[in-house]
């Protein structure tokens, strides 16, 4: 049976949007929801939702709201990073999930932790790819000005870079270049989509197909709202005083994710602060893994998250 058949498609009516939800799998041993980075989807968990799906759970992956075919919020709306955290309670709220492992990537990682310290009641397990968790917020003003959070924090830069391009261009330079090991930055007469052009391949593991894929659904949402969700909004959530997880945390790192270069980010792996927040943290490394793990070493990063749901079984109701 192919991945269309296995994975159903429906819309939830959450606070007020029309919100696209990906499923797959019974659920019968309990619930994996998959949050996607950016410029991610629920395409993104692909491998993962068909393996938990496989091992006996049920697999819930959604776009996030202005993300591929959930519905945009209104132009005039503000952005704030608690939308998604609602999002999520009210996406569990209306599948009438009691409790879940929640599986974050990228920006993704940010609200499954924060949830898990909001609503510790409600999540079984956190596990995270690419993203520690730290309660304090990052900086980068050592960065150099081409740095492409900075560019894409400032409003209307990215915007007219991306506008330069087709949605499938726009997707598959960025797929190239946070691929990379290396951080994107561009020098002063550049832009962040000039660091790659057609003449540089795909990731050998991200085929052309995949891209078509991300391309007709970012064709509806377009990125005017990611651009706002995560670059111009995570950056204003609120700190939790004393956090303190409750639940399991597994962190999956790729020792080629450029994030390791991001001022302070391997510190809080490699000198234990994340084990301050986590009593019971583990962290895996895959050598060779880019920002895009689970996409690249599907089978590896499924056995690792499989190994970890079977680590924690969830208590059947009488």
């Amino acid at each position: 049976m192919d991945m269309e058949q296995q994975i159903e498609h429906s819309h939830l009516p959450i606070r007020g949007l029309n919100l696209h939800v990906a499923q797959a799998g019974k659920g019968e041993l309990g619930t994996v929801v998959f949050l996607h980075g950016f410029p991610e989807i629920w395409y993104s968990w692909r491998h993962q939702m068909l393996a938990v799906a496989a091992a006996g759970y049920r697999a819930v992956a959604p776009d996030w709201r202005g993300y591929g075919l959930s519905d945009q919020p209104p132009v005039e709306e503000e952005v704030t990073y608690d939308d998604v955290l609602d999002d999520l309670l009210g996406i569990l709220d209306a599948l009438s999930i009691p409790k879940a492992f929640l599986v974050g990537k990228d920006f993704g990682a940010t609200p499954a932790y924060d949830f898990a310290l909001r609503h510790p009641d409600r999540v079984c397990g956190v596990m995270c790819l690419g993203i520690p968790f730290s309660p304090f917020t990052a900086s980068f003003d050592t960065m150099p000005e081409g740095f492409y959070m900075s560019r894409w924090l400032e409003p209307g830069r990215a915007e007219a870079d991306f506008g330069r391009y087709d949605v499938k261009r726009v997707v598959r330079t960025i797929y190239v270049l946070f691929s990379s090991s290396e951080i994107p930055i561009a020098k002063e007469d550049q832009e962040i989509l000039d660091l790659a052009d057609l003449s540089t391949p795909l990731p050998e593991w991200f085929s052309e197909k995949d891209l078509a894929v991300y391309a007709s659904l970012y064709e509806k949402s377009g990125f005017r709202y990611p651009l706002k969700m995560p670059y111009r909004s995570l950056h204003k959530r609120y700190a939790i005083e004393n956090p303190k997880f409750q639940v399991p945390v597994f962190v999956i790192m790729g020792e080629k994710d450029y994030v390791y270069k991001l001022p302070g980010f391997e510190a809080v792996l490699k000198d234990g602060i994340m084990g301050m927040f986590a009593p019971d943290l583990k962290i895996a490394y895959i050598p060779e893994g880019s920002h895009f793990v689970q996409e690249q070493f599907p089978d590896k990063v499924n056995e690792l998250l499989i190994g970890f749901l079977k680590d924690h079984p969830v208590p059947v109701a009488a």
